[in-house]
């Protein structure tokens, strides 16, 4: 699936980089005007975590967004050799 959030589906979009030179009129200059103009990439913030789905762990690559916003049930980590009983 490349660069796309296995949750909500966010991936890379495109936009522009505009470059401006000149200064700005609240500080007395005749204003910023835009000399060049180019295309970028905005990537999403993917974080490749694992995920509990149905009892079953899984490795996935989720974006940031939904990770804060608890989309993602994380697993249980359990301490090794915890519930031996002598």
């Amino acid at each position: 699936m490349g660069m796309q959030c296995s949750v909500c589906g966010k991936k890379p979009v495109v936009g522009n980089q505009k470059t401006y030179r000149g200064k700005a009129k609240y500080l007395g200059g005749v204003g910023k005007k835009i000399t060049g103009i180019n295309k970028r990439v905005f990537k999403p913030n993917l974080q490749r975590i694992k995920v509990s789905i149905d009892g079953e762990t899984l490795r996935k690559r989720v974006c940031t967004q939904c990770l804060r916003s608890g989309k993602v049930q994380r697993p249980v980590k359990r301490k090794p050799f915890a519930n031996i009983s002598v």
